[in-house]
């Protein structure tokens, strides 16, 4: 896998005792990788990535993978805050309204199977912008293939079988509940239910109980308690 170096200044320390556990994916959201490398190396704008992949599948390495990108911003997953000090920041060139190119996902699966060998991670540690930071990010968007990369065993999809608690089942997976029902189900939608409109309907419920029974999170257990529950019930 023939990486570019193309160092960027917008880096720091992890925190003490941090290591990797997500990776996490985004999209440029502008009209060139060479746009998103000029602004992912600017001083001023104070944002960076450790990986940048074109569209044409080249692969830029900005930050080291030791060092804490400033990628995340402000979210959490599985209760843990300051995710750009727990995670491995991905940048997708990609306007955010048209799919991905297969050079580029091609590169990308290339780099996540090797993230997730040499860092010890499950494909489940693979995980949207907008999963950390429902209703203030939205990417890497609905016309992400999750799907491509769940068959590829490089992340994870779900089994519907039961319905139950969509918040309770949602924090057992990881969202972060308290941002709401309404933010959390539209992140759920982007990657799960692209184009699904409408409320909370028994289809969002069995693949987010699918979710929480197939991938549960490490320690949302605390965090799921304060959800109230109800029983599950098969699907009809």
């Amino acid at each position: 896998m023939e990486i570019v170096d193309h160092p960027s200044p917008n880096f720091g320390d992890r925190v003490e005792g941090a290591s990797v556990g997500l990776i996490v994916l985004h999209f440029t959201a502008m009209d060139s990788a060479e746009a998103a490398l000029k602004r992912l190396c600017d001083p001023e704008a104070e944002v960076s990535a450790h990986y940048l992949i074109a569209r044409d599948g080249t692969l830029y390495r900005l930050v080291d993978e030791e060092k804490r990108a400033w990628h995340a911003g402000e979210g959490r997953w599985a209760g843990r805050e300051d995710v750009n000090s727990r995670s491995i920041g991905i940048e997708l060139d990609n306007d955010g309204n048209t799919h991905f190119d297969d050079a580029l996902m091609t590169t990308l699966e290339a780099l996540l199977a090797d993230l997730l060998q040499r860092h010890e991670l499950q494909p489940k540690a693979i995980i949207a912008h907008s999963d950390m930071a429902p209703g203030r990010k939205f990417d890497p968007g609905p016309k992400f293939d999750w799907q491509r990369l769940a068959e590829k065993e490089l992340s994870i999809w779900p089994d519907p079988s039961l319905q139950g608690e969509f918040m309770r089942n949602a924090a057992y997976f990881g969202y972060p509940v308290e941002c709401g029902q309404s933010a959390v189900l539209s992140a759920f939608r982007q990657r799960f239910r692209p184009g699904t409109t409408g409320p909370l309907d028994v289809a969002d419920e069995a693949m987010m109980s699918g979710l929480a029974r197939q991938h549960p999170a490490d320690v949302t257990e605390r965090i799921a308690r304060r959800v109230p529950s109800r029983p599950l019930r098969p699907m009809s």
